[in-house]
C-alpha cells in the first residue's frame, strides 16, 4: 500500500479547515440574531454597544503608524465600555457594580480626552 506524503496533504487541507472555521463563525453570530427576541433589553443593548464598538475599532487601528492606530482603536474601545456601563445604569440593581460602572464612566472620559488630545497634537482625527 502506498502512503500519501503528510505535508503536502496538510496544506490542502489548510483551506477547508480555515473556511469551516469561518462558517462557524458567521453562524453564531446568525444564532445570536435569531434568538435576539428572548435577550433582556440589557443584553441587547450590550450586544448592540459591543457591535458598533467593534466596527468602529475595526476602522480605527487601520491608521499605518502604531501609535496613531491605539488610539483610534482605543478611542471607540473606550467609549464602548462607557456605553456598557450606561446600561448597566440603567437596568442594574447591585449597588457595587453600580458604583464600578460610574467609576468606569469617569476613567474612561478621561482616557478619551488625552488620546483625543494627542492625536490632535500630532495632526490626526479621531
Amino acid at each position: 500500500m502506498r502512503k500519501l506524503p503528510f505535508f503536502p496533504l496538510l496544506m490542502l487541507m489548510i483551506p477547508l479547515l480555515a473556511g469551516a472555521a469561518d462558517t462557524h463563525h458567521e453562524m453564531a453570530g446568525m444564532n445570536e440574531e435569531n434568538n435576539s427576541g428572548t435577550l433582556s433589553a440589557a443584553s441587547k443593548a450590550y450586544l448592540d454597544s459591543m457591535k458598533n464598538m467593534h466596527e468602529q475599532m475595526d476602522a480605527g487601528v487601520r491608521a499605518d503608524d502604531p501609535d496613531v492606530a491605539f488610539a483610534q482603536g482605543m478611542i471607540p474601545h473606550h467609549e464602548g465600555a462607557i456605553h456598557m456601563a450606561e446600561v448597566e445604569l440603567k437596568y442594574g440593581k447591585d449597588p457595587a457594580m453600580r458604583k464600578l460602572a460610574e467609576n468606569v464612566i469617569s476613567a474612561q472620559k478621561a482616557e478619551i480626552a488625552t488620546m483625543q488630545q494627542w492625536l490632535a497634537a500630532h495632526g490626526q482625527k479621531k
